[in-house]
């Protein structure tokens, strides 16, 4: 099957839509799908032989009744009626498919034979007329920027994220729903989503490649269970890896978690040991929960990539800093950098800057006393200081003399400054709000000083990562 970026341009950009299954009853998958699709600038066509209008819009009985072509046709059918389905899609010329329904290879033999069977079907149409094929067992896909959405999650329950530099490739729909509304909770926002599911077609050493060409796209993670060709998606991963970052969180490592991977999926999970090595050897950030997959491709997305190791902590809580100094030092319950040593000029400028019994050591500590002033005056001398190649900052709202204009700030040297930056605020609701407002600005922020720590480091391989490739 010739495989080119164009076939995929009408999963994520298409002109012409039609909906087989659409309904009019708003409990209906085919229901949510279209009105969803009704945001989107794609024209539209609702297929249902029993429905003459669907929200205001004529219903065709079939798609061969279509007078236009169709870019992609989404099936929100039963698995039984698939084939039917996509032997018209093929006879249509339909360019791209997405098959919504579980009951497939996931299930037994019954449905191995379905997956068989539209493999024929697809193989039948000539080359330059072949369909691409999204699933089955998928929620299809959202594209931020055009309003494209194939999930049929309510959106009013669990809100997607807005437009970001992240595509998401994920071989589990619900998985992903959940990883992209609690992404959208604090403001990180996508490029695009794709779900895999039983990847009968398109997999996800395509996606790979067509995100790496995407210039929407600056990042890319994915959940896979297996790998459709591992040999492949490393090759890739050496081209695409130097370029933009790819974070991947592979599960079923434990022999249960492979068992459950092959019922939830249908697929093999294969050794971890050996993904796990090859992963490295390719530079790919490996995730090992939903939460370090979404905070890893935050920092890389946004934040300086840096080589040096040294890192400078700011803190208005001396408890904090410690604690965040162990995580950064120590190499088997932290990430085993360096705190940076700051120099006499740097810490005398502390020392006349802030107040009388604030650290001007390395973490520095303006105190709970301390105004904004003191932290953005504190901030500019470590942006100074020729042995830090990184500040966390730890902003703490607790303070009586600091207030939300911190936030801006930081924003401020986040952008204007030269070194590597990361945020952590931990408390209620201001800091929640503090964090999603500094993530919409583009400044890696966590609600935990290790998460703050784990992004640093990420940041911190990359950058070394990079030297490497840049001195071959």
């Amino acid at each position: 099957m010739k495989r080119t970026h164009s076939n995929l341009n009408a999963l994520f950009d298409p002109r012409t839509v039609a909906v087989l299954g659409a309904s009019r009853d708003p409990s209906k998958i085919g229901h949510l799908v279209f009105r969803y699709m009704l945001d989107s600038e794609a024209k539209l066509f609702p297929v249902n032989p029993s429905a003459g209008e669907i929200l205001g819009h004529r219903c065709y009985p079939s798609l061969m009744s279509i007078p236009e072509d169709v870019d992609m046709a989404v099936l929100a059918l039963p698995a039984s009626a698939t084939s039917q389905a996509v032997r018209e899609c093929v006879n249509k010329g339909v360019k791209a498919i997405v098959c919504l329904a579980s009951g497939f290879g996931e299930t037994g033999s019954e449905g191995k034979r379905l997956e068989e069977e539209i493999k024929k079907m697809l193989a039948s149409a000539p080359p330059e007329r072949r369909p691409r094929f999204l699933g089955p067992n998928t929620l299809g896909v959202y594209v931020p920027r055009r309003r494209i959405e194939t999930i049929f999650t309510s959106r009013e329950r669990n809100p997607r994220p807005g437009p970001g530099g992240i595509a998401f490739i994920s071989q589990s729909g619900a998985t992903a729903v959940c990883i992209m509304e609690a992404a959208a909770a604090v403001g990180v926002g996508f490029s695009a989503f794709v779900g895999i599911g039983n990847k009968l077609d398109v997999d996800e050493n395509e996606l790979l490649d067509y995100f790496a060409a995407d210039p929407e796209t600056s990042t890319i993670i994915m959940y896979l269970e297996s790998f459709k060709d591992g040999r492949a998606f490393l090759e890739s991963c050496r081209r695409i890896v130097p370029k933009k970052p790819v974070i991947v969180l592979k599960a079923g490592r434990s022999e249960s978690g492979a068992k459950a991977a092959a019922l939830h999926t249908g697929s093999l999970a294969g050794s971890d040991r050996v993904a796990d090595g090859a992963l490295v050897q390719a530079r790919v950030f490996r995730a090992y929960d939903e939460e370090e997959l979404v905070d890893l491709a935050r920092a890389l997305d946004h934040g300086r990539p840096f080589t040096g190791g040294r890192v400078a902590i700011l803190t208005t809580a001396g408890g904090m800093g410690v604690i965040a100094a162990d995580l950064l030092e120590s190499s088997d319950r932290g990430v085993g950098l360096k705190l940076a040593p700051l120099s006499e000029t740097g810490r005398a400028k502390l020392r006349s800057l802030l107040l009388p019994f604030a650290s001007a050591n390395n973490p520095v500590d303006v105190t709970a006393n301390a105004s904004n002033d003191h932290y953005a005056a504190a901030l500019e001398v470590l942006e100074s200081e020729p042995d830090v190649d990184a500040i966390l900052c730890v902003m703490q709202f607790q303070s009586p003399f600091v207030d939300e204009r911190l936030m801006g700030i930081v924003t401020d040297w986040f952008h204007r400054g030269e070194k590597s930056i990361v945020v952590t605020s931990i408390g209620g609701e201001l800091s929640q709000r503090a964090l999603k407002n500094l993530t919409e600005s583009g400044v890696p922020a966590y609600p935990s000083i290790w998460r703050g720590v784990r992004a640093i480091s990420a940041l911190y391989k990359r950058g070394v990562w990079a030297s490497a490739n840049s001195k071959r």
